[in-house]
């Protein structure tokens, strides 16, 4: 039995560069050790062959919405049924894992029961295949702290969790906005430590477009995000990390610090529109609140 599972819903490996970056985070899970396995679900382009090079369980029978996306619900309840392993850990296909994330794993698990890690990202132009040598960790540590760029507190790449957590979800559509923020808020909901791990943990996103998507536009500006928004209980409920309930610094579960942002977010979500009826206020509030947030002011 495998201590960690990792599962993703990559997508089609027919554009180069998206086969690229998908293939060296896919390898890069699978030096993390031999206590972990690794799962692909769903039935896009190139996947089968893939997963067969690679040497990946592939779970092609998943559901999909009236456009053909892959419903998180199916990915999670597949993945689920395909392995044993205590913890699992969704992770977008894109991004690069380093050796610490089975230890924060194994940290956060001997501190606490039921929980959500999440974090921010780390942004990488990455056009080439990796090279896994005995080197490959440190290089790449040095090439994210050189090169790559801390994204904003808001969406999430991964998420590990107890394999008995987030068994009955929404009908979400992947790769698009909403379902990644609904984790964050249906954790805290059932009152199960939310972790910000990103004190302690890098993970690297491989920069792409989004010549995949349907016209070429980002995934927050198709159909399927306001389907997502409104399954997860509309926009009050889109959580971020700002809004998690402890950090994970020097692998010791805490307490969130009050900072600046963390502030400003707590202000933006109190004063957001959906929360009282004078919506015309409490919008502008929220949006200074936001600007602020952002550096904008």
């Amino acid at each position: 039995m495998s201590f960690l599972t990792i599962f993703t819903a990559p997508k089609p490996f027919t554009d180069h560069h998206i086969d690229t970056i998908q293939r060296n985070a896919i390898r890069s899970w699978q030096n993390l050790g031999d206590n972990v396995d690794v799962i692909m679900v769903g039935d896009e382009a190139g996947m089968t062959e893939v997963a067969s090079e690679l040497d990946v369980t592939h779970l092609p029978e998943v559901r999909c919405s009236e456009w053909g996306t892959p419903l998180v619900s199916s990915i999670f309840e597949l993945a689920r049924n395909a392995t044993d392993s205590p913890y699992l850990a969704y992770v977008n296909a894109d991004i690069l894992l380093l050796p610490e994330f089975v230890d924060i794993t194994r940290q956060v698990a001997a501190q606490v029961q039921n929980f959500l890690v999440v974090g921010q990202r780390w942004d990488l132009d990455v056009t080439q295949n990796m090279d896994f040598g005995p080197t490959w960790v440190t290089d790449l540590r040095f090439d994210t702290q050189s090169r790559g760029e801390l994204h904003r507190p808001a969406g999430s790449d991964y998420f590990i969790f107890p394999r008995d957590l987030f068994i009955n979800m929404p009908d979400f559509a992947i790769g698009r906005a909403g379902w990644d923020n609904w984790m964050i808020f249906q954790a805290l909901r059932q009152r199960w430590p939310v972790i910000d791990a990103t004190p302690d943990l890098m993970i690297i996103h491989q920069n792409h477009d989004y010549a995949h998507l349907p016209g070429g536009k980002p995934h927050y500006d198709h159909e399927e995000t306001k389907i997502n928004a409104a399954l997860g209980g509309g926009m009050q409920n889109m959580y971020m990390t700002l809004d998690t309930s402890y950090e994970l610094i020097d692998g010791v579960v805490r307490r969130s610090r009050w900072t600046r942002d963390r502030t400003l977010r707590r202000l933006e979500r109190f004063f957001s529109p959906e929360n009282d009826q004078d919506r015309g206020l409490k919008y502008k509030i929220s949006r200074r609140f936001r600007r602020m947030r952002r550096g904008i002011i």
